[in-house]
């Protein structure tokens, strides 16, 4: 990100209680307040707001006119002192926000290395892992939690308290309001239609990896079985690492489990 300004520019309103690193750049007319930390070499953007009880580690950088710690859109928040958590080397782009959480024992939380594209939003007491890209008006309900590597495609919708699990991925424009399991590809309404195999590739997962998730994937997702079922059946075949990844969060799942396209065809079909 570059800058032609000086650390702390002149335009810039920073409240005396706030607390930034030496190495911290304010650009003009930037406003951070009281509650605000600010790590290391952090680069702060014109008209950039910072706000909340917002603690921000290092190396991050928040281009012009983002929103960063205000308060949570939620009808019972009281204006209490609630809080947001983010991590090292973020890249958040124009115009981005982020809501800090509705009661002060909870946080919004943000990982390390994640790049949020302009416009998205993420809504209070989401947590975001690291290496997390999502890309221009991509939008996060409230609670809402995105596990590392995941990939949401532009003008994404994630319905509150959904989970989408580690290097899954969105396609632009679709929505769930079930949970999206890793390493799987989301597509329309609260369907999956395969492995996000490029993703997979970049992460280093080797062909003897991919090869027993596609199929445990058939198993669970196309094998005609109650998913419950299914789920307990393969961990008698599937007791690597990255499978038990797979199972757990499918065992774990309290909204349900996004459908396979094969499988919501052949209902609608039946219909």
């Amino acid at each position: 990100m570059r800058h032609f300004y000086p650390v702390i520019h002149p335009t810039a309103i920073i409240h005396p209680g706030a607390k930034l690193d030496s190495t911290v750049r304010v650009g003009p007319y930037a406003v951070i307040d009281e509650g605000v930390e600010l790590g290391a070499n952090c680069v702060v953007g014109p008209h950039v707001y910072l706000t909340g009880v917002t603690t921000i580690g290092g190396g991050n950088q928040f281009h012009a006119g983002c929103v960063i710690g205000d308060a949570p859109q939620d009808l019972k928040y009281q204006n209490e002192p609630t809080r947001l958590r983010i991590g090292d080397h973020n890249v958040f782009r124009e115009h981005l926000t982020v809501h800090r959480s509705t009661k002060t024992d909870a946080e919004t939380i943000i990982g390390s290395h994640n790049f949020f594209m302009a416009n998205a939003h993420v809504a209070h007491n989401c947590v975001i892992g690291d290496h997390v890209i999502m890309a221009n008006g991509a939008l996060l309900g409230g609670y809402v939690e995105i596990q590392d590597r995941a990939f949401i495609s532009g003008n994404c919708c994630v319905h509150q308290f959904t989970r989408v699990g580690t290097l899954a991925l969105m396609q632009g424009n679709s929505s769930i309001s079930q949970d999206l399991p890793p390493f799987t590809v989301a597509l329309r309404e609260n369907e999956i239609c395969g492995l996000n195999s490029v993703g997979l590739r970049r992460a280093g997962f080797t062909a003897e990896q991919r090869l027993e998730l596609k199929k445990l994937y058939h198993l669970l997702f196309r094998g005609g079985k109650n998913l419950r079922e299914a789920t307990a059946g393969a961990r008698n075949f599937f007791n690597s690492a990255t499978a038990k990844t797979l199972l757990d969060f499918v065992a774990n799942a309290k909204r349900g489990i996004c459908a396979d396209l094969g499988c919501t065809a052949s209902l609608r079909a039946e219909e």
